[in-house]
């Protein structure tokens, strides 16, 4: 428990024991305020990793944001119960979810996904005898991934 605050000099008695039961309030709130703070920085800090995952490789990124994100659900439901962990985690489901329609969206026509996207073709376009291309024929075969027409 917090000592009391010494405010008579400065306020009026009223304001001073306001002051005192707010100081108090607080004291006593602490811990529930550490573990607040401790779950909203590992699911941003999972959303930021997730993020990150879509332009760094390896998986690493990836990984450790899903796990901040379970290790946030997981201490919001020792430290707040089940209902307030159940609501956790429908609010991380629904920001996933959202994010990700978001993410296909706006990031694949954005100026940072073209740092990222190739769009030119590489080599040729892989044809024998370029003067029959766009000419019509018939398939002596099934022309399924790699069938042969003559």
């Amino acid at each position: 428990m917090a000592p009391p605050l010494r405010t008579e000099r400065f306020f009026h008695p009223l304001a001073t024991n306001l002051i005192q039961e707010f100081h108090l309030a607080l004291a006593d709130a602490a811990p529930s305020l550490a573990a607040m703070v401790l779950v909203i920085t590992l699911l941003l800090v999972g959303a930021v990793l997730l993020l990150a995952e879509t332009v760094l490789p390896g998986m690493i990124a990836g990984l450790l944001g899903v796990l901040s994100l379970m290790a946030g659900v997981a201490a919001g439901y020792q430290e707040f119960g089940t209902t307030v962990g159940n609501w956790i985690l429908l609010g991380t489901m629904v920001a996933l979810l959202i994010g990700f329609l978001l993410w296909l969206k706006y990031f694949p026509d954005s100026r940072f996904a073209r740092l990222y996207t190739s769009h030119g073709t590489v080599g040729e376009l892989g044809t024998e005898r370029p003067e029959l291309v766009g000419q019509s024929g018939v398939a002596h075969t099934a022309l399924r991934p790699s069938g042969v027409a003559v």
